[in-house]
Formats: structure tokens, sequence, C-alpha cells
């Protein structure tokens, strides 16, 4: 039986990834998908300790970058490969793209390392679709309603995130999904519905 599909959600802070993830999960369980809601860092138990510490404690860019990568390797084995392999499909807010943007792009850490570096963290696990809210950056920090370290950076650091989520995008366009965060809520929800049921739902039948 092939694995359940791994869906991501990315952006700047404040883009709605969220609230996007959590309908998705309704929708698909209203139509008896089982779905498994995921984030990182925090969605293992190691993750639920160190996302207070990465959110919010003063780190050194490498230190940050180790940390991110430690949650991934416990949820990518504890979470989203057992529930993939249970036919349970995997809906995660953040995942390796957020760490070669907002660590590579952002931080300026080598890009070609945490390439790397993601891919052990992974197993080599790519998302089967990888939705990106874009939308300014000044438009998405107003939104923003949970204060954190990553919002306090300045301006030129939000460019560069945004700047790097797009260029990925561009290299990938089969696994990205890029949505305008500046249409309305529901626009966006049926624009995610539309291309999940016909890249996965129609496609199973």
């Amino acid at each position: 039986m092939p694995h359940a599909p791994l869906i991501t959600f990315e952006g700047v802070e404040g883009a709605g990834k969220t609230t996007l993830a959590h309908h998705l999960a309704d929708w698909l369980r209203a139509q008896g998908v089982p779905v498994r809601l995921t984030r990182e860092p925090g969605g293992s138990a190691l993750g639920a300790h160190l996302r207070p510490i990465l959110l919010h404690e003063p780190l050194d860019a490498w230190a940050e970058l180790f940390l991110f990568l430690a949650d991934r390797r416990q949820h990518t084995l504890q979470v989203i490969l057992p529930a993939r392999e249970h036919g349970v499909w995997v809906l995660c807010d953040r995942y390796a793209d957020s760490t070669l943007v907002y660590q590579g792009y952002g931080r300026g850490l080598d890009i070609p390392l945490i390439r790397r570096l993601n891919a052990i963290a992974t197993d080599n696990l790519a998302p089967d679709l990888t939705v990106l809210i874009d939308l300014p950056v000044e438009d998405a920090l107003a939104r923003a309603d949970a204060p954190n370290r990553f919002e306090a950076e300045t301006l030129a650091f939000h460019n560069r995130i945004r700047a790097g989520y797009l260029e990925l995008a561009r290299a990938e366009p089969n696994r990205f999904l890029v949505l305008d965060g500046l249409q309305p809520l529901e626009t966006l929800k049926a624009s995610l519905e539309q291309a999940v049921q016909e890249r996965f739902l129609d496609a199973g039948k």
C-alpha cells in the first residue's frame, strides 16, 4: 500500500499557515480521510520541550539550526513516518523548508549544508505537497498574534525569508502550491480544497 501524503504549510510569520492547515484537516476528516495534524517545532515529545526555547530564548544561529534539526529528526521518526505507514495523512505546519529559508536565507548559514542536514533529519522524506502562503511581510506581521523572537526580527530578515520561499517554489513548481495570502480566507480555503482534491483524491479513484 502506498504511503499516505505528507502536506506541509509554509510562509512568513503571520501568513496564515496554521489556519489553513486546520481547515484542510477538518475538510479531509469530513470526507472520511484519516489525518494527523502536527507542527514544527513541537510535534514530538522532544519538540514540546524545544518549542519555547526556539521561539523565545536568545540563540546562536548554529545552535538554533541544530535544535530545529533535532526536533525534526524525532518528529519524523516518531510522528510522521509511523502515521504515513498506517495510511494516515500528515499535515505539518512548517517542515524542512522552514529551516532552509530561516537559517539559510534568513541567518545566512550554508544552504547546501542545511540541505544535507535536512536530508539526514528527515531520512530524505520530502513533502508530497507544500502549501506556501505568500504575501508582503508588512501585511503578514500585522496579523501575527503570538509574539516570538522571529517576529521581532528586522523587515530585511523577513523579506529574505519571503524571497527564499519564492525561490524554492520556482525551483520545485510541482511540489509547491503558492497561494496569494492577500486573498479572502474563503478563497484560499477553496483553492486549497480544489488542489488537494485534484492531486490526491481524484487521482486515487
